[in-house]
């Protein structure tokens, strides 16, 4: 579940960094009773940014498919075997 507080609360910077790193959640920060900010541990951040750096990727690679633009994999399969796996004496 989310955890909201007001700004006036970042005066307590260890409290928040302990919530940030328990939680393992972002807490959302408000202003004047509006959303102002988000602040998460490093490792949430690294996490959710890893996340939506696959999703993309993903994203893109079914892209191509439904493009048509991919390679058949026994064509793969087969060049590769004849790469690494054939040799010449």
């Amino acid at each position: 579940m989310p955890q909201i507080i007001p700004i006036k609360e970042l005066r307590n910077t260890t409290e928040i960094s302990r919530i940030c790193h328990e939680n393992d959640e972002p807490i959302f920060v408000t202003k004047n009773g509006y959303g102002d900010m988000v602040l998460m541990s490093m490792e949430t951040y690294e996490r959710k940014m890893a996340r939506a750096e696959l999703f993309s990727k993903i994203a893109e690679g079914e892209e191509d498919v439904r493009k048509g633009n991919f390679i058949a994999s026994d064509s793969v399969f087969k060049s590769l075997r004849k790469e690494f796996f054939e040799t010449e004496v």
